[in-house]
């Protein structure tokens, strides 16, 4: 599968950001599009995961409430909305593809998108 990603820039604290991210390729019945995000000297880590049957799961618990993630199910685009944009957001943002359930590990997704940076500035 392959996913472009769309999206990012910079803002000021508080501000609001989307980012897109379509797959294309081969579809599947049970899939999930998670969010992840690596800043500068980190790993690369898990925000949060939409599956196709299970809905929304959420891996990192200081963007609940700022971030959500939908879709669009005619393109099965995801969008990962982010509000109240703090400068520890700032880092630069994957989707990743993988059958069946989410999950936090970003080894566990076969497919990524580009990533796309967010820069969130005080």
């Amino acid at each position: 599968v392959q996913l472009q990603a769309s999206g990012g820039g910079s803002v000021q604290a508080g501000g609001s950001m989307r980012l897109s991210c379509a797959p294309s390729g081969p579809s599947y019945d049970d899939y999930s599009i998670g969010w992840f995000r690596q800043a500068p000297g980190k790993e690369r880590e898990g925000i949060l995961c939409i599956n196709n049957k299970d809905g929304i799961t959420y891996y990192d618990h200081s963007v609940k409430g700022r971030f959500t993630i939908s879709s669009d199910n005619a393109t099965n685009t995801v969008y990962l909305q982010m509000i109240d944009l703090k400068p520890e957001d700032t880092a630069i943002y994957y989707c990743g593809w993988k059958y069946s359930i989410c999950t936090w590990r970003a080894t566990h997704y076969p497919d990524w998108g580009q990533g796309t940076q967010v820069t969130v500035s005080s």
